[in-house]
């Protein structure tokens, strides 16, 4: 008799091909057997198992939806200061970031994120709006959306609304997402003068969860009195990997706010972020090594944005 585990069941699969077919099918789910969403299905396969959580029971896949596909600037949406808006579909992979002139050039920061994400295969398929659905702390493009004010549209049979990336994850491995709402797109403000840096530490440079990832922030601006130094203005530090949920470092941005990159800005932040942020001891690193790669990490950022 062989000894090997069986291999899981695969729990049903429903595939509309409409966004309203897709509605239809979740105000129909019944409360005790609610469609979990399915896009690239990075996570999900592994979910599977019922090894990391209870597998689920059916699946929405959405991979046909041609409404959650594209990349465009949406000017229409311009602010009171004329600003327009990145618009990525939830289906966007990782390899169409990478190979979108638009994003290199209003969100280089989320394109060197999804650079850092699994192998190619898993840059094939994996989506933008999979990794914010699946909630995790360790998300790789999350402190990017943190950190660029992102805006995630959701929708479902009740209507559709927006959520700020900066209440989307209230708590550990959640999203704002309701039983019955999928995410449709996710909205980059472009904000002119405004730059956002992104660095992640693993094991590895390629196919490893990360250990810490940051995302900086910053807007160039004229000092208070408008003939000294430009400072730094609206200031953003988004981190992963440190904490239940991918979070905001408000203490840090605080002391960045209103200041230059200079060496002794560097060693205040680092330090203050190290002191900011409560990580655990886990299978891939310990707290003590997150705390001191953290502010380095933040340290080598304002470093490279000073020149120095």
């Amino acid at each position: 008799m062989s000894t090997e585990p069986a291999a899981p069941l695969e729990p049903p699969v429903e595939t509309p091909r409409t966004l309203a077919e897709a509605y239809a099918l979740l105000a129909g789910a019944a409360s005790d057997a609610p469609l979990r969403p399915l896009a690239g299905a990075t996570d999900l396969l592994v979910q599977l198992t019922g090894r990391t959580a209870p597998p689920p029971a059916r699946y929405l896949d959405l991979w046909r939806l041609a409404e959650l596909r594209g990349i465009a600037v949406d000017r229409s949406a311009r602010d009171a200061l004329g600003r327009s808006d990145l618009v990525l579909g939830a289906l966007t992979t990782y390899a169409e970031i990478r190979r979108s002139p638009l994003c290199r050039e209003f969100a280089p920061a989320l394109v060197e994120a999804a650079a850092t994400v699994g192998a190619a295969q898993i840059q094939n398929r994996g989506t933008f709006g999979g990794n914010l659905a699946n909630a995790s702390p360790a998300g790789d493009t999350l402190p990017v959306a943190l950190a660029m004010d992102a805006v995630v549209e959701v929708g479902g049979p009740r209507g559709e609304r927006t959520i700020p990336a900066a209440g989307f994850w209230p708590d550990y491995r959640r999203s704002g997402l309701a039983a019955d709402e999928i995410i449709l797109r996710v909205r980059l403000p472009i904000v002119p003068g405004r730059e956002t840096r992104f660095r992640k530490v693993g094991t590895r440079r390629a196919q490893a969860i990360s250990k810490v990832a940051l995302a900086l922030s910053w807007t160039d601006s004229p000092d208070a009195t408008g003939v000294g130094p430009r400072v730094w203005r609206d200031v953003r530090v988004a981190l992963a990997s440190v904490a239940p949920t991918p979070m905001r470092a408000p203490a840090t941005e605080r002391i960045l706010e209103g200041s230059r990159p200079t060496p002794e800005t560097a060693d205040r932040a680092s330090v203050a972020l190290a002191t900011e942020i409560e990580p655990i001891d886990d299978v891939r690193s310990s707290a003590a090594y997150r705390r001191a790669v953290a502010g380095r990490v933040l340290h080598r950022l304002i470093r490279e944005a000073g020149g120095w």
